[in-house]
């Protein structure tokens, strides 16, 4: 069921959900427009673009690569232990030719068996049609303590025993730690989270770690859009990942 979304048991994915989750904060005039993300996964030959569906629905014959779905979302306003509630069904994602789906988890949240029972359903739907399941998983909450390494292996290890494909998680900084929260997806596969806009020798540095660790590639949003050369980061980030 990968193979649309991975090539060579890899992936580089282009996340742009962060509207929903952060409001306009991230955007300028130029990216805060659909359609240059669009260019930019076409052109750069991205895997995968991630939306939501108010995006994907109003700019669907526009997209040429392929579809990550995001189910549920939630905006940061509230201060309270978060819970993201489901917005679209596996159903919609299906009509609107989604190549898999993505559904955010927040471990250790007060609400985290809401979000369990609602990512169960989703997960056996998707499962009926045949979609890849890529989680966003997440420590979060009054309960989460600071042992980043702990519960970036907990993530991973949630993904697998709740039935991911694909395990998005945030790393660490930390390779040796990064490498046992792999070892705990089992046969599930791990990619990071992009992150805030950095440095691009950092960020070309942390890729080559994250791969030495042995995950499968990266989901990355405000480092490629954010960019002033979006397409120059992008060929660097795929030749790191695919070894060329």
């Amino acid at each position: 069921m990968l193979g649309k979304i991975m090539k060579d048991g890899k992936t580089l994915i282009l996340a742009y959900d962060q509207g929903l989750e952060h409001g306009p904060s991230d955007f300028d005039e130029k990216n805060v427009n659909p359609e240059y993300i669009l260019k930019i996964a076409k052109e750069g030959k991205f895997n995968a673009v991630a939306f939501h569906k108010g995006i994907a629905e109003k700019y669907r014959e526009l997209i040429k690569t392929p579809l990550v779905l995001k189910l549920n979302g939630k905006t940061n306003i509230s201060k309270e232990d978060p819970i993201s509630p489901t917005v679209c069904s596996v159903e919609e994602a299906v009509k609107l030719k989604a190549d898999a789906i993505g559904f955010t988890l927040y471990i250790g949240s007060e609400y985290e068996y809401k979000i369990f029972e609602e990512f169960a359903k989703v997960q056996k739907e998707a499962r009926r049609k045949h979609l890849p399941i890529i989680t966003w998983i997440y420590p979060r909450g009054k309960a989460v303590g600071k042992n980043e390494g702990k519960y970036m292996a907990y993530a991973a290890r949630v993904g697998l025993e709740l039935g991911a494909d694909i395990i998005k998680i945030k790393y660490n900084g930390n390779a040796r730690d990064l490498a046992w929260a792999v070892e705990n997806a089992g046969k599930a596969k791990v990619v990071i989270a992009g992150g805030v806009k950095s440095k691009e020798s950092k960020l070309l540095n942390q890729v080559r770690e994250i791969m030495d660790a042995g995950a499968a590639g990266m989901a990355i949003g405000r480092n490629i859009w954010q960019a002033k050369d979006p397409i120059g980061i992008t060929e660097r980030i795929q030749k790191i990942i695919w070894r060329r």
